[in-house]
């Protein structure tokens, strides 16, 4: 390119700029007449043409690359723009769907084939955005110039892309959740106090944070003045939220305040040395911008102020005028802490907030509560204690907001069930009232869902480590006769060597790896919450570590073996692109490195018990480089974020859906090692167990997770104008897959009641069956009559998925049964846990009885292929095939039913498309639901059958499954799952939201 051309793409890329800047604020401008214009007034000899532009976003060079970036920068800002007032440009389009980009264009007055460069190079990202469910609210946020002084957001987008190398799209998505947020608080201009209470849910690890921190800089922007975020309840926790706010919003202007680099309280930080933390070019408040002044710091939570209450009296300009006017707003230094929570510390708060009392009425305040969830919600019960008694830190979090009636409360959590429980009749608690939002899952995210083969269409003896999660990243836990798992946990040390050293193979051979992308690498090994038993399990770790020979013979044989069968197939399918071994001996020269790395100084393992581990800066990840194995239980189970964590070892036992998922520390962002990720879970396939199978509670947490997510999506979208659903009737949408496995801790759901379950189309399977003989011959009695009146030939079933799978075909006895003589023998079942099944059969009494939504069901009885496995039911002496299920948790079966049968019996009852099979159309009609009957004969049982097919009936488990028509919605669309008790309704039965 000659010193000409260079010259011209320079001065086209900055007429771009500025005539891209000047329309930022408010609708896009005809392009080409802009450029011109700015061109004219600079004095600017530059082809302004279209054909000009395309030219230059297709040749190579920076200058190229540098006008892309900023087109992708401002288109993505024109996707996102919100539509939230008749009139403005983009009003009757939705944000990031292709009638927003054309209407982008067309007002741009671009040509079709700039139109089609750009949609090439920079297409609308579709992926969905946060899910909102809210109270009709007052807008008062401006599209493009919100009130207040853009300072600390626009700051924070450049730092998220500039230092942190977010691409536009993130930190777009970034902006759309947190305007969600902001947009539902009170305006802090207004004369007119208002108090909004919201809920943000996002996934485990999934960057909460990153939210909040925008929320925070949009809100101080706007006129917030006080921000207090309630950062954890461990000082570690509350540490790293400060450090990260200091870092990414704060900025060092703000934390120095004239002071030497060396008085900083980051003066040995690598990440202020190394110039990570944001720089605003000079003190705010001599810019145009406002100052944020820290009450807290790193190392110190809030304590009782010296010198009065100086640092919390927000200055005002004019004195006669209150806080909350812009005019003294505008000027104002916004003050900043990050408190644990902890009753003494929010105590000297309250004490000190006393003190201005005459300002506390004014004073715009945002309150972050993360892990809102814990700690925060009010676990007393009233209905047990009688009186208005609240637990420590809720008692002082109510005292909060009674002080501050301008503050508004925004709780985070991944594990929302015990905030949408909360009495919403509980003025001084903190039920979200006005708003509820479900962030999206993010991009390159690892969670519940890809450690899981939910809802598979491959058979289970097809999966394979390309196409199965459960195969490629989990791993049983084994245990022996004498229950001794030293073989598992071995075999997962093994492998976290072994991936130690694929990530040093990988730093040294694969120039796709950007430096430090493996600082840490770390093993996470959780059986219990008791120290006693990690000091027996910290012995039992290193004495397999100085056993493991990893640098003998015999060790390299076992890794190898390991890498063979396990590491190297997967890592072939699940790498991504990034660099794999081809053999072990291409790795075996890092091993030694891996070694040194984990175990050099002789202490290949962390304890993490107690505050005081975390405060000694064992595990201190801002502050070195981890490659450790850590071994601990409450500590590392919430809101601690184990980084670099690769291999997780896992036997702790939960009672609550809320406690299990924050314990899944496995979940997160494994950029560049995705495929080395490893799980030993506790299962429980042996027969007759009474030992939870952990892997199977994460699945039913997932499906709930997912069930939770979906509804609100569904229910977020308005019609003619108004939510459908409001926060206060969000815990109807709260579901529970397993019995056992409640949404959250009891002391938290005293305030819920299950009531009905609404499952149109849904494949279900009751699994709370009876012990006792007597229970189950009276449930047989009931069923032989139905399998009596079916054929004697079996029907072939048979669905087809689009050629991804091999076809599901199952051979069956089928028969059609009215809906109220099955609803009748439905009734009449005995159950070990009634309560499982009585949602159930309220909504199919409800479809049956009342809406009249089902005419009959399609009762079928699964046949095995072969004579094998058959028992004698009923006076006609007829065989019928029966089935060898365990219950996984006595007395609780897990899954009963083949996934072979389902996908033809769900388009029976019209969830599923037709693929085209005759036999099985020939049973679907809108208003049927199928019932698919297994008998089974547990193991202890199985001896017990005669040689011609008798059984006792005392030893025989009559389960089924069931699908209602697809139809078949109750009186409304909403599927009841718990219900929460106001106490100001407390004398109705049932609560109906």
């Amino acid at each position: 390119m000659t010193p000409t051309e260079n010259g011209t793409e320079q001065a086209l890329l900055g007429l771009h700029r500025t005539a891209l800047a000047a329309m930022r604020a408010g609708r896009p401008m005809p392009l080409s007449t802009s450029i011109a214009f700015y061109a004219g007034t600079q004095g600017i000899a530059v082809d302004s043409s279209e054909a000009a532009f395309r030219e230059a976003l297709t040749r190579d060079g920076e200058e190229a690359g540098a006008l892309l970036r900023l087109w992708r920068k401002h288109l993505t800002d024109w996707d996102y723009a919100a539509d939230v007032t008749a009139g403005t440009w983009c009003a009757g389009t939705e944000a990031r769907t292709d009638e927003r980009r054309t209407a982008v264009f067309d007002l741009l007055g671009l040509e079709p084939a700039t139109r089609k460069l750009l949609e090439a190079e920079i297409p609308v990202n579709k992926q969905a955005g946060p899910v909102v469910i809210s109270q009709e609210y007052t807008p008062w946020r401006g599209i493009g110039a919100p009130r207040g002084i853009d300072w600390y957001w626009p700051a924070y987008e450049r730092y998220l892309r500039d230092t942190k190398a977010w691409s536009d799209e993130t930190v777009a998505d970034l902006g759309e959740a947190a305007e969600r947020v902001v947009e539902r608080l009170a305006d802090p201009t207004s004369v007119e106090a208002y108090q909004s209470k919201g809920l943000v849910v996002g996934y485990v690890q999934s960057g909460k944070t990153a939210n909040f921190t925008g929320v925070i800089a949009k809100a101080v922007d706007a006129g917030y003045r006080l921000v207090i975020v309630l950062g954890g309840t461990l000082n570690l926790l509350r540490g790293q939220t400060q450090r990260r706010l200091d870092m990414e919003l704060v900025g060092r202007e703000n934390i120095l305040r004239g002071t030497a680099e060396t008085e900083s309280d980051y003066a040995d930080d690598r990440d202020w040395l190394r110039g990570r933390f944001i720089d605003h070019s000079g003190l705010p408040s001599e810019r145009g911008g406002f100052d944020i002044e820290r009450l807290t710091t790193r190392e110190n939570d809030y304590k009782s102020l010296a010198q009065g209450i100086r640092a919390l009296e927000i200055e005002k300009r004019e004195k006669s005028l209150p806080l909350y006017d812009p005019r003294n707003l505008d000027h104002a230094a916004a003050r900043l802490m990050v408190v644990k929570k902890n009753k003494t510390v929010l105590a000297k708060l309250v004490k000190d907030l006393k003190k201005i009392s005459g300002l506390l009425g004014e004073i715009p305040t945002l309150i972050i509560d993360d892990e809102s969830d814990e700690a925060s919600v009010n676990t007393v019960n009233p209905r047990r204690s009688g009186s208005a008694e609240r637990t420590a830190i809720n008692d002082k979090l109510s005292e909060l907001l009674r002080l501050l009636p301008r503050a508004q409360y925004v709780g985070y959590t991944a594990t929302p069930f015990a905030n949408v429980f909360i009495d919403p009749s509980d003025t001084a608690d903190i039920f979200p009232k006005d708003f509820l939002i479900s962030l999206p899952r993010p991009k390159g995210y690892m969670g519940v869902q890809d450690f899981h083969d939910l809802d598979s269409h491959i058979p289970e003896d097809e999966r394979t480590f390309a196409n199965s999660n459960e195969l490629a990243y989990i791993r049983s836990i084994a245990a022996t006769e004498e229950n001794d798992d030293d073989p598992s946990l071995r075999q997962a040390m093994d492998m976290f060597v072994l991936t130690a050293a694929v990530k040093i193979f990988r730093e040294t051979e694969d120039p796709l790896v950007p430096p430090e992308t493996y600082r840490h690498h770390t093993m996470l090994v959780h059986e219990s919450r008791l120290t006693a038993d990690h000091r027996e399990l910290k012995g039992r770790i290193l004495r397999l570590w100085d056993e493991s020979g990893y640098t003998s013979a015999a060790g390299h044989d076992r890794l190898r073996a390991l890498f063979e069968s396990d590491l190297l197939p997967v890592s072939k399918e699940r790498a991504g692109g990034y660099a794999v071994p081809e053999s072990f001996e291409k790795l075996a020269p890092y091993i030694g490195a891996a070694t040194a790395r984990i175990g050099g100084d002789l202490n290949p393992v962390i304890v993490v018990n107690g505050d005081k581990d975390i405060e000694s800066g064992e595990v201190d990840f801002e502050r070195r480089s981890i490659w450790k194995i850590l071994l601990g239980g409450q500590k590392l189970s919430r809101g601690f974020t184990v980084e670099g964590l690769t291999v997780s070892y896992y036997r702790r036992r939960a009672g609550n859906a809320s406690t299990m998922m924050q314990m899944g520390r496995w979940f997160g962002f494994r950029e560049g090692y995705r495929d080395l990720v490893r799980l030993w879970i506790g299962r429980n396939e042996a027969a007759g167990s009474k030992e939870l199978d952990l892997y199977e509670g994460f699945e039913a947490i997932c499906q709930d997770e997912e069930s939770f997510r979906a509804q609100l999506a569904q229910y977020s979208v308005l019609v003619d104008g108004h939510p459908q659903v409001t926060p206060a009737q969000v815990p109807p949408l709260v579901s529970q897959h397993l019995p056992w496995l409640k949404p959250t801790s009891p002391n938290k759901m005293y305030n819920a009641r299950l009531v009905e379950v609404r499952s149109p189309g849904e494949w279900q399977e009751p699994t709370a069956y009876p012990t006792q003989p007597g229970a189950l011959r009276h449930n047989v009695e009931l069923w032989t009559p139905i399998l009596e009146q079916l054929p004697t030939d079996p029907t072939t079933f048979t669905y087809e998925f689009d050629g991804t799978a091999r076809p599901h075909r199952f051979d069956a006895l089928a028969g059609i049964f009215p809906a109220d003589a099955m609803l009748e023998v439905l009734s009449s079942l005995k159950w070990h846990t009634g309560e499982q099944f009585a949602p159930h059969l309220t909504y199919l009494e409800e479809i049956t009885k009342h809406s009249g939504q089902i005419d009959d069901w399609l009762v079928v009885a699964p046949q095995h292929a072969t004579q094998r496995q058959r028992i004698i039911l009923g006076g006609a002496r007829r065989p019928y095939s029966w089935f060898g299920v365990e219950r996984r948790r006595d007395p609780l079966f897990g899954g009963i039913s083949n996934p072979r049968h389902r996908a033809a019996l769900l388009r029976v009852a019209g969830s599923l498309p037709s693929c085209g099979d005759t036999v099985t159309e020939q049973y679907v009609t809108e208003r049927r639901g199928v019932v698919a009957l297994y008998p089974i004969v547990e193991k202890r049982n199985v001896d017990a059958i005669a040689a011609d097919g008798h059984l006792d009936p005392g030893k025989i488990v009559t389960a089924f499954a069931f699908v209602a028509p697809s139809a078949a919605r109750g009186r409304s669309n909403q599927v009841v799952r718990f219900t929460t008790i106001d106490s100001s309704r407390e004398n109705e039965a049932i609560i109906s939201q």
